[in-house]
């Protein structure tokens, strides 16, 4: 993967936030103790999803030092960050500045607190992986197995009813809207989830079931129901999908629901 640490993006979050405070005085205070007032990208995410993920049984300290912690042991998490924010910002029209998906978008903030589970289910801390996974879920509408293994440059959009399985794959630079499944087929133990290529987009609604593969730049419409193997660069829809069509370009970024 390429670093994506420019510090022109931190720069774009800080003035877009300031200029959110000016226009906007009721939310200031939030902005200055959520963005502002902190010295990097990694101490924005640490304190914003600790925030969003304490309760009654963990706190939110307690939730900052985890984020922190696997943020300096892992330096591709916010590397991933990074991208996934510009996979946002270029691919989803309703994103209009970087700062939007650090600050609002539930997906964005899945996607990002899994990365942490992920990081957690490596180092054989699964109990407190499996408790993440139960309050991300319960909070941002997404449940995502620990184990499950992400790329970067990920757009989630919305993130609402996505559920992922444990041993699902998900490469670079792929889009999922919401209400997708990867999910298994049965009961089966061991490798039973998908594996989702770089580059490919999986429409609202679509269920992928099993140990398959999508290829990469592949597209599945919106409401489908794979079962299958999806060959890279073609269109699959229906239930179950077949193809419909070759698929041009990189679908994860056009992101054209037509099929």
């Amino acid at each position: 993967m390429n670093e994506i640490r420019d510090d022109a993006l931190w720069r774009a979050i800080l003035s877009e936030t300031a200029q959110a405070a000016r226009e906007e005085p009721l939310l200031a205070s939030f902005l200055h103790m959520t963005v502002l007032r902190h010295a990097s990208l990694e101490d924005v995410l640490a304190f914003h999803l600790s925030s969003k993920l304490a309760s009654p049984v963990m706190d939110a300290r307690a939730l900052m030092e985890l984020f922190h912690e696997a943020l300096a042991a892992d330096e591709t998490i916010i590397g991933a960050v990074r991208a996934d924010i510009h996979a946002c910002f270029e691919r989803d029209p309703a994103c209009d500045s970087y700062s939007a998906p650090l600050l609002y978008f539930k997906g964005f903030h899945a996607i990002q607190s899994q990365r942490v589970t992920h990081w957690l289910w490596k180092q054989g801390r699964r109990t407190l992986a499996y408790f993440l996974q139960n309050r991300i879920s319960e909070v941002m509408g997404a449940d995502i197995h620990p184990a499950a293994r992400i790329g970067y440059g990920v757009m989630l959009d919305h993130g609402t009813g996505v559920v992922v399985g444990e041993t699902a794959v998900i490469g670079n630079n792929v889009s999922l809207l919401h209400g997708v499944t990867l999910g298994g087929s049965g009961k089966q133990r061991g490798d039973r989830h998908p594996k989702i290529g770089d580059g490919v987009m999986i429409g609202a609604g679509a269920a992928i079931l099993g140990n398959i593969r999508v290829g990469d730049c592949a597209k599945v419409g919106a409401g489908s129901v794979v079962l299958d193997d999806v060959p890279a660069n073609t269109t699959v829809a229906g239930v179950p999908a077949r193809i419909v069509a070759q698929a041009a370009g990189t679908p994860a970024l056009d992101m054209d629901q037509k099929v």
